[in-house]
């Protein structure tokens, strides 16, 4: 439960829609707060990187016909190639899809991230800046499947081999660095401040005797 209102929290921060079940799945489909970055030759006004609405279409004056969201990117790329013939003939163009990924916790830099299907869970987390000094080695990927569940995955991201943290990331995908246990942090400092409080309450008794 709390890692599902995180993750609804950072996409609200980011502009995003939040994912919704059924939606998230691999490196093949797009859903809504995924984005697509679109190339047209000779047209910047018709290239950039273009998040994808609640609705399944690209949220761009232009594209707003355009669905993309639960469809094989061959599909998108037929789709898109269909409207781009309306303004150009033989249309010269290339779409890429960019997954939201969320990297939360022990992280320098926490945020919602557009990457390539291609990056791993380890790639995702280097971009929010890697683990800080507080930061846990062993990680944590919440993630919906293709049914709706949510799944928490531990994951050692000091192992090359680990298949989690090797693994490509998937739209939706909730990466959490939690901090590290620490006795002096946690118990020694505590104990020390509170002996110093009863210290500075038994000097003013006796100041005041």
């Amino acid at each position: 439960m709390r890692t599902s209102i995180l993750l609804a929290l950072l996409m609200t921060l980011a502009g995003l829609p939040e994912p919704l079940a059924g939606q998230a799945t691999g490196t093949g489909v797009l859903s809504p707060g995924d984005s697509v970055r679109i190339s047209v030759w000779r047209s910047p006004e018709m290239s950039g990187d273009f998040v994808v609405g609640a609705d399944g279409s690209i949220t761009h004056p232009l594209y707003r016909t355009v669905k993309v969201a639960g469809l094989p990117m061959t599909t998108v790329e037929a789709n898109l190639g269909r409207f781009l013939a309306g303004f150009q003939n033989s249309p010269q163009f290339v779409v890429e899809p960019l997954i939201r990924v969320a990297v939360s916790g022990e992280v320098p830099r926490p945020s919602v991230f557009a990457l390539r299907p291609q990056t791993t869970v380890a790639e995702a987390v280097a971009r929010a800046g890697g683990l800080n000094q507080f930061g846990k080695t062993r990680a944590r990927l919440v993630r919906i499947d293709a049914g709706g569940a949510q799944r928490e995955i531990f994951f050692d991201l000091r192992s090359p081999g680990d298949p989690i943290g090797s693994g490509p990331v998937h739209s939706g995908d909730l990466i959490v660095i939690d901090r590290k246990k620490s006795i002096f942090r946690e118990i020694v400092l505590p104990v020390v401040g509170l002996v110093g409080s009863v210290a500075s309450i038994v000097l003013l008794i006796q100041r005041n005797n």
